[in-house]
């Protein structure tokens, strides 16, 4: 075969290759469906109890510094939307007045962008509660950790609790819920 016989090469096979193989790449990045598959699992214990102060006058050994535990103040059940979810949900504030969101005994799908979220926004079961989360006001504690265990996230100095009623699993990327547990006061 000489060169005035070859085929010419057809362009356009070139073009839908380097189109389909950054479509699948970006598609990998975008989705990250490797993540269906790996759990990661985090064992936060409950922060340790800080002792009280006692006054600057002498005092009796029986009465020395105790420690005082954290006393929680809102809890709920986490109900699954988007992935199926299971856990307990607790706010628990510190001798020190600090807040503390914290995740018990989470069971949930891990992926891309999830945040645990603190809102306003009321829980509803199946796909009606899936994005509502972000219409309204919300208080991002962080990144989820991980997608089992036992998780502690601290609350910003000065959050007022009385204007959030549920915690939301919140994938970021996709602005859906994975799961989220309605709020329960406990009286002080």
């Amino acid at each position: 075969m000489n060169a005035s016989t070859r085929r010419p090469t057809r362009p356009w096979l070139i073009g839908a290759l380097v189109v389909s193989t950054v479509a699948v790449a970006a598609g990998l990045y975008w989705f990250q469906p490797w993540r269906l598959w790996v759990d990661e699992t985090v064992q936060e214990s409950l922060p340790a109890a800080a002792p009280v102060s006692q006054p600057a006058a002498p005092v009796a050994e029986s009465t020395a510094a105790q420690p005082v535990e954290p006393v929680e103040v809102a809890t709920g059940t986490l109900i699954s939307h988007e992935h199926r979810t299971t856990g307990t949900v607790r706010v628990l504030r510190a001798a020190d007045g600090a807040l503390l969101l914290r995740l018990e005994n989470l069971a949930t799908s891990s992926g891309p962008d999830v945040h645990v979220w603190l809102t306003d926004a009321p829980v509803r079961p199946g796909k009606d509660g899936w994005d509502v989360f972000d219409d309204g006001k919300h208080l991002d504690a962080g990144e989820l950790k991980g997608n089992k265990g036992n998780q502690n996230y601290a609350l910003p100095a000065g959050t007022d609790l009385s204007g959030y009623t549920s915690v939301s699993i919140w994938c970021d990327r996709f602005d859906v819920s994975f799961g989220a547990a309605e709020l329960t006061s406990r009286p002080a």
